[in-house]
């Protein structure tokens, strides 16, 4: 099983390119914090190459900047070519299956200006642009999202 999870923020903005049948495909790299810290009392951080196809690759360009907050789901691959000396080159990433952006950037720019860390029960309607779907979950997490799901057991197979 090949399969990656990763929540992170764009260390520079994407570079959306085309192949030669059309196709669209960008890149960009995340900064994931590690877990744990340094002996200096510090937290890393790596930074991993993602590449994005079709028409989720024109999404990132349009919508992400360096600083944006995404969720990633997707597979590593590896690939290789021969540098300019004659040696072969590997190259690790993560191609996306999905993309979720975690912020907008209204309210990136507000907490990138001031001090405070992120705290998503601070986020409001408001802090979304105007064509983003926003439901407040503030209270209740299960709140009805305006369509109901009626689940059967005499439907299950075991």
């Amino acid at each position: 099983m090949n399969k990656v999870f990763l929540i992170g923020r764009l260390t520079r903005d994407p570079e959306l390119r085309y192949t030669s049948s059309n196709l669209p495909v960008a890149t960009f790299s995340l900064a994931v914090n590690r877990n744990f810290t340094n002996q200096s009392g510090e937290r890393e951080a790596d930074f991993i190459n993602i590449v994005v196809w079709r028409k989720q690759a024109e999404n990132v360009k349009n919508y992400l900047t360096q600083g944006s907050q995404v969720a990633i789901d997707g597979r590593l691959q590896t690939r290789t070519y021969d540098g300019e000396d004659g040696k072969k080159r590997y190259i690790t990433e993560v191609i996306a299956d999905n993309v979720q952006f975690l912020d907008s950037k209204g309210s990136r720019d507000n907490s990138m200006s001031s001090s405070s860390n992120n705290n998503f029960n601070d986020v409001t309607p408001n802090d979304f642009s105007s064509d983003m779907p926003t439901t407040s979950v503030k209270n209740d997490p299960f709140s009805d999202f305006g369509s109901s799901i009626e689940i059967n057991d005499d439907e299950l197979p075991f």
